[in-house]
C-alpha cells in the first residue's frame, strides 16, 4: 500500500491486509511482528500464545483502551494511543521495528473478526520503516530488494463468539457482519438485510451513528419481521455485563442521532437477531 490511505477512496488498509495469505514464517529466525487480539478486556480470555509475544516484545503498540488491559504483563515499551495520533504512534513503531528491536500490535477481541484496518495500518508502518532504513543500501545494489519483517496474527477470543455463545447462535447457522470500522457501510447493510429472513444475525455496531437501535429500524424497512428477537449484549466478560432482550420492533424505539448521548447502549456492544427455531 503506498500513499496515506483514505477510507473513502482507499486503499482501504483492511484490504491491503487480506490482499494475500499469511507468508511461511518461522518464528525463530524471522522475527515477525505480532499482531495480537487481547480477547474482550478480560484476560482470563487473552490467549497464552498472545501473551507471551506481548512479555517478549521489546515496544507495544495500540489504542490507549487496548493497551491498558495488558501493560501489567509486559515490561515493553508502551505506545499509545487515539484516532487522531494513531498515525503517529504507527510511524514510531515502524522505526523501532526497523532498528532492529521486537514488537507486538494490541487489539480487541480478535483481529479477524473486526480488526483487519488495523493490521493493515501496522503491516504499512512497518514496511515503510523497513524501506526508508535500508534506503543506503538500495543505492549501494539497486537490485536488492528492501528487508520485508512479515506480520504474524495471533488471534484472540472475539466478543463475537461470545455472543454466539449468549445468544446460542451457531456460527453456521449466522450471518455476522461486523460495522465497527470507517468508511461506507452499505453492503455491510445490504449483507444484513438479505440475511435476516433466513439465518441469525450477529452484528457489531458502529459507535456511535450505527448503534442496535439504528440497525433494528433498517432491518424493518427491509422487510424484517418486527417480533423477531433481538438482544443486545453489552461489556461481556466485565463485571457490569449485560444483556438486554428485545423485539426487533422494540428495539427500533432506540434508533436515532450519531452521540454518545442519543443510545441507552454503549461501545462495548453486539447485537444478535435470533431466528425462531
Amino acid at each position: 500500500m503506498s500513499g496515506e490511505y483514505d477510507l473513502e477512496s482507499g486503499p482501504d488498509p483492511a484490504t491491503f491486509a487480506a490482499e494475500a495469505a499469511e507468508p511461511d514464517i518461522d518464528e525463530e529466525t524471522d522475527d515477525p511482528v505480532y499482531a495480537v487480539g487481547v480477547g474482550p478486556g478480560n484476560l482470563e480470555y487473552l490467549t497464552p500464545r498472545g501473551e507471551r509475544a506481548i512479555r517478549e516484545a521489546d515496544v507495544v503498540v495500540g489504542f490507549t483502551t487496548v493497551v491498558e488491559f495488558v501493560e501489567e504483563l509486559t515490561d515493553a515499551d508502551l505506545l499509545t494511543c487515539g484516532y487522531k495520533d494513531e498515525a503517529e504512534a504507527l510511524e514510531a513503531f515502524g522505526e523501532r521495528i526497523a532498528a532492529g528491536e521486537s514488537g507486538t500490535a494490541v487489539a480487541m477481541g480478535d483481529p479477524n473478526h473486526s480488526g483487519y484496518q488495523f493490521v493493515g495500518k501496522v503491516q504499512d508502518a512497518v514496511e515503510r520503516s523497513s524501506t526508508s532504513s535500508d534506503s543506503q543500501a538500495r543505492q549501494d545494489a539497486v537490485e536488492c530488494e528492501a528487508p520485508e519483517t512479515p506480520i504474524r496474527v495471533v488471534p484472540g477470543i472475539s466478543s463475537i463468539q461470545l455472543a454466539a455463545s449468549r445468544a446460542r447462535t451457531p456460527m453456521e447457522d449466522t450471518e455476522f457482519v461486523t460495522l465497527h470500522k470507517s468508511g461506507d457501510l452499505e453492503a455491510d447493510m445490504d449483507r444484513l438485510a438479505s440475511a435476516v429472513d433466513e439465518r441469525h444475525l450477529l452484528v457489531l455496531p458502529r459507535p456511535y451513528d450505527r448503534m442496535p437501535g439504528d440497525i433494528a429500524e433498517f432491518l424493518l424497512e427491509a422487510g424484517a419481521e418486527p417480533g423477531l428477537e433481538a438482544l443486545v449484549l453489552e461489556k461481556l466478560t466485565h463485571d457490569d455485563e449485560q444483556i438486554n432482550r428485545f423485539t426487533l420492533a422494540e428495539l427500533a424505539e432506540h434508533a436515532g442521532g450519531s452521540g454518545k448521548d442519543d443510545t441507552p447502549f454503549s461501545d462495548l456492544v453486539v447485537l444478535a437477531v435470533r431466528q425462531p427455531v
